[in-house]
Order: structure tokens, then sequence, then C-alpha cells
């Protein structure tokens, strides 16, 4: 037993002044003459002997009336922790990722968490509570209430050990507090759990579990085939669950429903659904099926743009026959011309020159292009056998590339490097090939560089990239290299003219970096702005003569198609979706990996930490105690003779 105010037990002192009063009590008695006093001798002794044990009877329940009143006032207590000197931390974490819509036996796990945190955490008691998008730091349950309520879901979610990095921050820096850190997630299986313990507090973990593992959800969706008359659209529907037959899939332009099919699903497999719509149509697509288990994967958004062509000027001093055949009259713009007869003017208006193995640059196009990169162009350097080094070095150092120096007795080299990674590459090769027939050169440049393309045997760079500007180190002519029949010249080049105006995608994944480019000229100080119904923000952009390139991230938060505008003119549209990752509907045994700290329920788990960290209070039973002390003295006062 322990007391709250223990200072108040120095009252029992007062015990002593009854004792004192009783035993220095001297009472007299009158001794009355009567006759026959042999009679009344035994009377008169056992009337004392009465007497006095009266007055010890009255006097222990008047000591024992006041012990139980001053106890009282020391407010005894049982508890098992001394929670009184010590206090205590609750930081909870409340997972309110897309994979708490599922629901479980009484209802969406994430609505009934926080009914549960309503209704057991005490309204007053001062607590943390964290969630994927928001942070309510030394609040009370009572304060953020309606906050709880209108908690919305949100296609960010932290991994667990963030999550607990997180909560840490949360808790004060006392050495002596006891601090509880508390997961409520359904804790889904998208990486491998490695957690450190900490021993300045606890983490419990609260697993939530759907009834079922059923979803089916709209995983993707690309352009299969395209020609002069139709579009054909393929979209990817992945299940998670049992096997479904005749999945209803719905085509909207906008509001308004143009075609309608059905695709079976087997369990835990993936099926395609293919849609045809006219080419050349402007259309603001929507996808969209019916499924009862999570809501933020049944509907994907896309849109084609009017088709735009990019710009390709080629300044030639070689044959440019291969350039005709990449840069094709359906995607590009190609202008190519010898550079004796190149129009300057037209420099300004392009998005990618190619200088096709020239001999010398002249000074006027070297101003040229030193404007052209200025304003984000793209540019490709193709060097000649007889390159006058001095004029392509200029160019070269103004771009960041180091000089190109002439290599003694060079021998024949083979291209036997490719960087995988590389932007160029990607979704290019399904997997890393080592054993392709490697192309060749007879004669090249030496020069450094760490960005390198494509490498030699020698290790020496064969093409280089920075800024969106691309080195050759050889001539690419058939006289001193098969390089132009080798298949990886063309997604080397497709690629560098399709990243020279980024056109945008179908669609982008929201939360992630996107960037793309929009063909229009902006006046001084004026910006493109991105909206859809209320929202609207102005994403990060970068201005050059006949493009901006935008950059999305953090904004927008929401899934749909938004205008880009410039003022009040919509110049063309771009689709956002939300990550599919949490789709899949697989989960982290938590009860095997932490046994004595998982739980299954939030309200069994508060009411064991509310009894663990209870006070049982014992002040009324004392008090009692002194009130019936005092009856039975009363008791003892009126029928003890």
């Amino acid at each position: 037993m322990q007391f709250k105010y223990p200072e108040v037990l120095y009252a029992l002192a007062l015990l002593l002044i009854p004792i004192l009063v009783h035993l220095f009590q001297l009472r007299r008695f009158e001794k009355t003459a009567f006759t026959n006093v042999k009679f009344l001798k035994n009377v008169i002794l056992q009337t004392r002997k009465s007497s006095q044990l009266k007055k010890w009877l009255i006097l222990s329940t008047r000591l024992l009336a006041l012990a139980a009143l001053i106890i009282a006032f020391a407010q005894p207590y049982f508890a098992n922790r001394d929670i009184v000197k010590t206090e205590n931390e609750t930081v909870i974490y409340l997972d309110n990722s897309f994979s708490m819509q599922t629901k479980g036996e009484k209802g969406a796990l994430l609505k009934r968490a926080v009914q549960e945190l309503l209704n057991t955490v005490p309204e007053d008691e001062e607590i943390s509570i964290f969630t994927n998008t928001e942070t309510y730091k030394n609040t009370t349950i009572k304060s953020i209430r309606n906050e709880l309520l209108r908690l919305d879901y949100s296609n960010q979610q932290e991994a667990i050990p963030a999550v607990i990095l997180k909560g840490r921050k949360l808790f004060s820096k006392q050495q002596n507090s006891v601090k509880n850190l508390i997961l409520i997630s359904d804790f889904q299986q998208q990486e491998q759990l490695a957690i450190q313990n900490d021993s300045t507090f606890t983490t419990n973990y609260i697993q939530l579990k759907p009834a079922n593992a059923n979803n089916i959800t709209l995983d993707s969706l690309y352009i299969a085939e395209q020609d002069a008359s139709a579009i054909t659209i393929a979209v990817t529907l992945k299940n998670s669950g049992i096997s479904v037959q005749d999945v209803p899939v719905s085509l909207y332009d906008g509001e308004s429903l143009i075609a309608k099919s059905s695709v079976d699903i087997e369990t835990q497999n993936a099926s395609e659904v293919t849609f045809s719509i006219p080419s050349n149509k402007v259309i603001q697509g929507s996808i969209k099926i019916d499924d009862n288990s999570l809501q933020f994967d049944n509907e994907l958004f896309f849109n084609i743009n009017a088709p735009e062509k990019i710009n390709v000027l080629a300044v030639n001093e070689t044959d440019d026959a291969f350039l005709k055949k990449l840069y094709t009259d359906d995607e590009f713009n190609l202008i190519s011309t010898p550079v004796n007869q190149l129009n300057y003017n037209a420099i300004a208006t392009q998005q990618l020159i190619i200088l096709n193995e020239l001999k010398t640059i002249p000074n006027p196009l070297l101003t040229a292009l030193r404007s052209f990169k200025q304003n984000g162009g793209s540019l490709v350097i193709i060097p000649a056998k007889e390159s006058n080094l001095q004029s392509y070095n200029q160019l070269l150092q103004a771009n960041n590339f180091g000089r190109f120096s002439e290599v003694p007795n060079v021998t024949e080299k083979k291209i036997t490097k490719i960087n995988f990674s590389h932007p160029l590459f990607t979704n290019v090769f399904e997997k890393k090939v080592s054993n392709f027939q490697y192309p060749k050169v007879n004669s090249y440049f030496a020069t450094n560089g760490s960005a390198a393309i494509l490498q030699l045997e020698n290790n020496l760079p064969f093409l280089l990239s920075t800024n969106e500007t691309y080195v050759f180190t050889a001539p690419i002519n058939s006289e001193n290299s098969n390089f132009k029949n080798s298949p990886i010249i063309v997604p080397i080049l497709y690629n560098i003219g399709k990243n020279s105006l980024r056109l945008t995608n179908v669609y982008y994944t929201l939360g992630k970096e996107n960037t793309f480019d929009v063909q229009t000229s902006l006046s001084q100080d004026a910006v493109l702005t991105v909206s859809k119904n209320s929202e609207e923000f102005i994403p990060l952009q970068q201005t050059a003569n006949n493009k901006v390139r935008l950059t999305t991230g953090e904004f927008p938060t929401r899934a749909g198609t938004y205008d880009i505008k410039n003022q009040n003119a919509v110049l063309q549209q771009v689709s956002y979706n939300f990550d599919r990752k949490e789709s899949i509907l697989q989960y982290h045994n938590i009860a095997n990996l932490y046994p004595e700290n998982t739980h299954t329920t939030v309200s069994q788990f508060f009411e064991d930490l509310k009894n663990e960290q209870s006070v049982a209070s014992l002040w009324k039973w004392f008090v009692i105690f002194a009130l019936l002390f005092l009856c039975i003295e009363i008791l003892i006062l009126k029928f003890v003779k």
C-alpha cells in the first residue's frame, strides 16, 4: 500500500492525546455508608471492573476512528508501479493509408479504430497522435474529436521504421517518464520490417485485419497500338483475392460513357481488356469498375491531347538518311540542311539540333547554339573524322564537357559497355544484355567524362551526355563504324528526340516528381497554372523560347484530369492517379514477430493499458471504517453498562 500524501501520517501522533487523557484521568469514588456492606462488596467490585472494560473499549474505538480518518486524508492506494511519481507519455500512430479502407468485422478499419479511440482513451488525458498526413502533439481526445472523425484516407504511407522514428521525436526528453508508442495499422507487406528496439520507450502494435483480402484493382493503362485511324488502349486489372467472372469495365470521356466491356480475373492474377478510340481525338478519359473492397483503385484517369510534333533540325556534312528513318513525319518535324545553307532564324524554334559530322563549326553557329542551349534545347554532336578540334572544343567546353584530343596509333575498338540505368534506356531492355553483337569504330577521339552512356572496350566513352547535350566521340558513317546498323541506335536517337520535348504521358502517378513540357510562348512574368474544379496550383516551371517545362511533385493531391492554363486559356490536360502499391492486400504477421507487444483491437489494448496504469484508491474504505468505529462507540456508550 502506498500513500499519495504520506506526510499526513505524521498526524497519527495525535493518537497519544486520548491515550494520555485516559491514563491520567484520576476519578475518585465516593463511599456511602450503608448497612449490611458485607452483602454489597461483590457488587461494587463487579461494577468497577465493568467500568474499566467500557473505558478501554471506548478508547479503542476512538483511536481506530481517528487513525482511519488520518489515513483517509493521506489517500492510500495500490498500483502496479509508482505512477503517481512517474509521468506517463502516450504517442499513437494511426495509419490512414488507402489500405485501411478495407472492412473488418465491424466496418472500415480506419473508421472503427477512430471510434474505439474516442470511446476508450480518457477525454482529458494528454496524448500525441500522428497519421500519415497530420500530427497532433500534446493534446487530448476531446480537443481533436472532430478532426479524427473527419480524418480522410491518404495515398501517403510511411514505412514502419520511419513511423517509429517520427513517434520517438514526439516524446519528451524526461528520463523517468513511462513512454508508450502505439502503432495502429494493418501493416501491409510492402517491404521487410527492420525495426531496432529502443529501450527508452515501449512499442505496441495493434494490427487490424480485414474480414477478407479480396480486391480488384485497375492497375495500369497504356497505348497498345496506334495508326492513322484508331488508337488501341490496353487496361490491366489485377486481383488479390478469389477468382471473379465477368467484371464490367467502363470507358468514359468526361461524364459520357463511350464503351463497355467485361473480363474474367483468376486468383492472384492479372487480366487485360482493350478499347479502341478514334485517332487524333482529344479525350479526357477514365476507366471504372465496381468493387466493394478498396475504392481508390476503382477508377483510372487518363487523357490524350491533340498530337504535337517535335521540331528537329539536322545540320549535315554527310549522309542523313538514317535520321530521316528515325524522325518520321507522324511524330517529328525534321528539317535537314547542309551547314552552308542553314537558316539561323529557324534555330530558335527547334527542340533538338543534330550536328551531323561537321568538319568545323562556324562561329555564328557556335553563338546560336549557345543561346539555344540557354533556352533549354537539346543538342546532339557527331564529329567528323577530319574535325576542327578547336571549334569543337569551344562547343564542348561551353556545355561542360572535356576536350577532344587525337588518339595516336588508333585501332579498331568495339562498343562493349552500356549504362543500362541511363534514362534513354528506360523500358528498353527487359534485362541486362551481355552477349549482343558489339558495334565497332575504326577511329575516335579521346575525352574524359563520367556520364558515359556507351563505352569502348578500352573504357573510353563513345557517347556522353549532360544537361541534354549528347556527344559522340567518333563519326558514325559507314566508313568509320557499323553503329548505324546496330539495333541500339534506334532507342538512343529516338529517345533523345522524344526527351527534347517531353510530351505529357497518358497519366502520371501522384506523390512522385513528374516532368513534362508544354509548347507555348509566355510573356514576361507570366506563369502556367494547373487546375481542376476548386484546386489550383502553380507548378515549378522553366521557360524557354517555345516551351515551358513543368515539374509537379507534392501537388496535386487528388486523382483526376487537370487543365494546364495560361491565364484563362486551356492549353492541354494532364492526368494523375494514385499509386497502386496498396492494392495488394498482403500483410505482415506482427503477432509472430513481436508476440508480447501485439494486440488485435484498439479497445482491448487501451482497457489493458488502463488497468495496468490504474490506481486502486482506498481512502473511501478508511472513511467507512472511521464511521463504523464511531457507530460502535455510540453503541458501547448506549448499551454497555
